[in-house]
């Protein structure tokens, strides 16, 4: 909220119960998610809202678009520290993780073709407890 803020970004009561649900870690909602999280504590905020608000924060750069598989899009407000994911096979559920390491230099010259490589996204996929006990 503070960022956004001083950002000069208009904060109105639609807008920072947006900002709201996505607040914590290892938030990675739909926008349908959001959606329903904002009605229950804005009840006349409407669906197109949502989808523009989350468009806006995108284009700050304050929340990430994640997309993991052939799933929905999640959000992902943990923008400004680097992570990878961790993502549940059966449930589809995220985690933030930091491992140690740079998988960027990981990757050896003869393997980058030429490309000036910026940036690495890197997906864990396995099984959660949840679903592993089930």
């Amino acid at each position: 909220m503070e960022r956004l803020r001083g950002r000069g970004w208009r904060m109105t009561a639609q807008r920072r119960v947006v900002a709201e649900v996505l607040d914590g870690d290892h938030v990675h909602l739909t926008a349908d998610e959001v959606h329903a999280r904002a009605v229950a504590k804005l009840p006349e905020i409407s669906r197109a809202t949502v989808y523009n608000t989350l468009g806006e924060l995108v284009s700050l750069g304050e929340v990430m678009e994640v997309a993991t598989d052939k799933r929905a899009k999640r959000y992902d407000p943990n923008a400004h520290r680097p992570h990878h994911h961790l993502v549940c096979a059966q449930c589809g559920a995220i985690r933030d993780v930091h491992p140690s390491g740079n998988p960027l230099a990981d990757l050896p010259d003869s393997e980058r073709f030429g490309f000036s490589v910026s940036a690495v996204e890197v997906t864990y996929r396995g099984v959660c407890p949840n679903c592993a006990a089930a």
